[in-house]
């Protein structure tokens, strides 16, 4: 069976394994927080429903922390991804 890159990453996230996605990348494990919040946006950015998913604009402003990133969608929502 073929696995698609946005579920292993979506898995790892709900299993509080993140640092598996950027293993050997010292620079992105030093700022946890900073992966933590970037991988939250990135789900938000891959929801199987398209009007769930942040604008451009949006997203600029969760990076820069001018608004808070929410939960992320419960993983069954982006796995029918095409």
């Amino acid at each position: 069976e073929k696995a698609l890159l946005t579920d292993w990453a979506c898995d790892c996230f709900m299993e509080g394994k993140i640092d598996v996605l950027v293993e050997n990348d010292e620079e992105a494990l030093s700022d946890y927080v900073r992966l933590q919040k970037c991988i939250n946006i990135a789900i938000w950015c891959i929801h199987e429903q398209t009007e769930m998913r942040p604008t451009m604009g949006l997203v600029m402003q969760m990076l820069e922390g001018f608004v808070e990133v929410p939960n992320p969608p419960s993983p069954f929502l982006i796995r029918s991804m095409p």
